[in-house]
């Protein structure tokens, strides 16, 4: 409010002040109150109702300062109870009753390698539970009878275990429970069981005596914080990053990709599981019994800072119905542990869905199918026999290179002689310059008297192409490789293998480090264009395309440049034999046979029926009229 306004308030009530001054009533005389008597009767009544509303008001007040004090936090020192078995190493908070951390013993963090050997637990392996939000997650979320919503992710639980240090191994179990009590016989249990082998583990979630303080059809089991972010690459791993559920036979994902987006999504129904993963570890939530009723909601979103790069973080929600009894017992599988396809498997429900075989340019219902049943069980296959994760990649591209080996022969058998066709058809060029239909026609016959098919060397590569496609996501996505070493400078297969950082990026590429298997590759397919490419026009391939590949394939990991790098080198080998054979050594004609046309023949044929069609159009002929 500015200064005028104000003054023109004071102004106002000044002059009011004056005016009830000099106009105020006169004493009220005797019959004036006898007459004013109901005025007063009536005011008595109004203040007896007005005291009783907020007697009312006062009682509903106090109901709910009861009710919500029932859920109220004390201060109640906060306990870390700490369980260890062969696979993990998980902190409890009593305030909660939340997972606190989740460390897996079999899998280090990215820096590991550079620590000293005193390295403390907790910087050598992966940690999963997001703890920079609030600390902790595995919560419930509910509404009480008098309409307060309580999440119990502050309130005091207490462990029925005393001390602060259990370890279990091999085929031992241990159960702790984590209890709130709220008054006598009313109480929130949350029950865990863990087993001395197993990433999974059984929670409980128990309600006695609050059917008449819970309200509402359902209550929220809720992952609230996503999944920590435990690799070098952020960008990379936010890729994979995503929330995912399984219901009525059927997986759904969410994915919050860009930069700033908001995802949610609500579904009523019956679930399977709910989950959270990054590029290499996720967490599910599975009802042992899924009601038909239940449901879930997910929430996403993509942010991005200058001090931890880019993050995706997710929420989820099961929904589970309430139950109105006296005793409510809800149990659920826990898996919080590596995206490992086999080890997914063996719980038998549908976890498999959720593990990512990558996409390429959106045909992953063609590349998934080959990585799933034919590249992961022979990959595995392999490494029974080979420790080391590089030779078994050695040893898959032979395989690979074998399979193909009819395709590419074929396609090598054809350029090969495409480049012996190509001085005819250069001379063809020359002759036929300025008739264009008439050379496409002498060319056409030119492929026909030699039997050559200039789609020979087209149509095996692309046949060829899905298994490609497929190799390029699996090693992308494999955590078999994570951090496993090969050889000399390649120390992690599953990142880049940096020889070099460059104090600047590259610009268009933006790249700074330099990859000495993406330079190699770089080389071998150089030679591979080298061996292949003899047309004069397409002389600039030999050397655009190795150098765009080699700077594309910079940020790769290691292992997929090194499958693509010997897969590049056996091909050179194998065209380098067959330029060499004598059996395609020259050129023959090939006897005329009664024989169904050719696609590129038909194709041709159309072509110069198009343009003898065009020329007539131009000299004002009339095209002939068919009779059927």
């Amino acid at each position: 409010m500015d200064k005028q306004t104000t003054l023109a308030f004071v102004l106002i009530g000044l002059v009011l002040v004056v005016w009830l001054y000099f106009n105020q009533p006169e004493p009220v005389t005797p019959d004036q109150r006898v007459t004013d008597s109901l005025m007063v009767e009536k005011q008595k009544e109004l203040q007896k109702l007005a005291e009783e509303k907020a007697e009312k008001e006062a009682a509903a007040r106090a109901a709910r300062v009861e009710t919500d004090s029932l859920f109220s936090a004390d201060s109640l020192k906060e306990k870390i109870i700490t369980i260890e078995t062969d696979l993990i190493r998980m902190e409890f908070t009593t305030l909660g009753g939340r997972m606190r951390r989740y460390f897996l013993k079999d899998y280090n963090t990215w820096y590991y390698s550079s620590l000293p050997d005193t390295v403390p637990f907790y910087k050598q392996y992966v940690q999963l539970i997001n703890t920079s939000m609030s600390g902790g997650d595995f919560d419930l979320v509910f509404v009480t009878s008098q309409g307060k919503k309580i999440n119990t992710s502050k309130l005091p639980f207490i462990p029925s275990l005393n001390g602060y240090y259990y370890k279990i191994s091999g085929d031992d179990s241990l159960t702790i429970d984590f209890t709130f009590n709220i008054e006598e016989f009313k109480s929130v249990t949350k029950r865990f069981k863990f087993y001395g082998n197993d990433y999974g583990l059984k929670a409980d979630v128990i309600f006695d005596n609050m059917q008449d303080v819970l309200s509402g059809m359902s209550y929220d089991l809720a992952w609230m914080n996503g999944i920590n972010f435990v690799e070098e690459n952020s960008v990379d791993e936010a890729n994979y990053s995503k929330a995912g559920v399984y219901s009525g036979e059927e997986y759904i994902s969410i994915d919050a990709s860009s930069e700033g987006e908001v995802e949610t999504k609500d579904l009523n129904g019956k679930i399977d599981w709910v989950g959270i993963r990054n590029k290499y570890f996720g967490i599910f939530i599975a009802p042992e019994n899924p009601e038909t009723d239940g449901g879930a909601y997910f929430r996403g979103e993509h942010t991005k800072n200058q001090a931890v790069g880019d993050r995706e973080y997710y929420a989820a929600h099961l929904k589970v119905p309430l139950k109105n009894q006296k005793r409510q017992k809800d149990s659920f599988l826990v898996y919080i542990g590596p995206m490992k396809y086999d080890i997914l498997g063996e719980y038998n429900r549908n976890f498999n869905a959720f593990y990512d075989f990558g996409s390429f340019m959106g045909l992953s219902f063609i590349t998934r199918p080959i990585s799933e049943y034919v590249l992961l069980p022979l990959f595995t296959f392999l490494h029974k026999f080979i420790p080391n994760y590089g030779f078994v990649i050695i040893v898959l591209s032979i395989i690979i290179k074998i399979v193909l080996y009819p395709l590419t022969k074929k396609s090598y058998q054809s350029m090969k002689r495409m480049q012996l066709l190509q001085p005819k058809i250069e001379e063809m060029k020359k002759k036929y310059a300025d008739d264009q239909a008439r050379m496409q026609k002498e060319q056409m016959k030119l492929y026909s008297t030699y039997g050559v098919n200039p789609m020979g060397g087209c149509l095996p590569m692309v046949l060829q192409m899905p298994i490609l496609f497929a190799l390029f996501t699996f090693f992308n996505v494999t955590i078999e490789i994570r951090h496993e070493p090969f050889i000399l400078w390649i120390t992690n297969l599953s990142s880049p293998d940096v020889i070099y950082t460059l104090p600047f990026k590259l610009p268009l590429f933006g790249i700074d480090k330099i990859s000495g298997l993406a330079l190699m590759l770089g080389v071998a397919m150089f030679l591979q264009q080298k061996m292949s490419v003899q047309n004069q026009s397409q002389k600039a391939m030999v050397y655009m395309m190795p150098v765009m590949f080699t700077f594309l394939f910079m940020s790769f990991s290691s292992g997929l440049n090194l499958y693509y790098f010997m897969f590049n080198i056996l091909s050179v080998l194998q065209q380098s034999y067959i330029n060499k054979s004598k059996k395609d050594g020259e050129l023959k004609p090939v006897e005329k046979t009664k024989q169904k046309k050719g696609f590129m023949q038909k194709m041709m044929e159309n072509a110069e029926k198009q343009a003898q069609l065009q020329k007539d159009a131009q000299k004002g002929k009339k095209p002939k009229k068919r009779k059927f």
